[in-house]
């Protein structure tokens, strides 16, 4: 059985939406690396919570607006 990375996110889109934030913005805005963002957008990499908050802060969101949770049992 193959572990599939359950939290999802909306940060490609909401990069776009505020103003076309490249990923190192973001990255420098919430203190991590530009690869760090294109993991995450790729869905390759599940946040810290201090990270996700520091993230859905940069939008001006509440975190569940920027990251999901994608319920496998459903498949």
């Amino acid at each position: 059985m193959s572990k599939k990375n359950l939290v999802g996110n909306h940060i490609r889109k909401l990069r776009f939406n505020h103003g076309e934030m490249t990923q190192l913005q973001l990255a420098d805005k919430v203190g991590v690396t530009r690869q760090t963002i294109v993991a995450l957008e790729k869905g390759n990499y599940s946040p810290s919570l201090e990270l996700a908050f520091r993230i859905a802060h940069a939008f001006n969101l509440p975190l569940e607006e920027v990251f999901f949770y994608e319920d496998d049992s459903k498949l």
